[in-house]
């Protein structure tokens, strides 16, 4: 189950977004960000892991952690369909996880963060 605490996130291929072509030699910047908060059997399972992989694969930067009450968060930036994406993978995850809920907030990107990084252990957020 997802919760949500806005709507859905910005039109596909809105200039600046990531895969959306901006200024000629400029890199691409993301135009959303969701941070998520993943329950259930996460941790021990390898879902960090499978979060980065995931981010990877749909051109995300962020990071992913574990929290102290055995969940895991995330937060991730890039375009709107690829972030959609994400969460939907999230609701998955690898083989051996149970996800019971994920806990979903949208807003516009920061533009803080230029890789995904595995966190070690709980980080207080940024």
């Amino acid at each position: 189950m997802a919760t949500d605490r806005e709507g859905p996130l910005g039109a596909p291929g809105t200039p600046g977004a990531l895969g959306a072509p901006g200024p000629p030699g400029s890199p691409e910047r993301p135009s959303r960000r969701v941070e998520a908060v993943v329950r259930g059997r996460v941790q021990g399972v390898g879902f960090r892991m499978f979060v980065a992989g995931a981010a990877a694969n749909h051109g995300l930067v962020g990071w992913v952690a574990n929290e102290p009450d055995d969940s895991v968060r995330t937060v991730a930036e890039g375009g709107s369909e690829a972030l959609e994406a994400f969460v939907r993978d999230l609701g998955v995850g690898p083989p051996g996880a149970r996800v019971q809920q994920v806990d979903v907030t949208r807003s516009a990107a920061t533009g803080d963060f230029d890789r995904f990084a595995i966190r070690s252990g709980w980080h207080g957020g940024d």
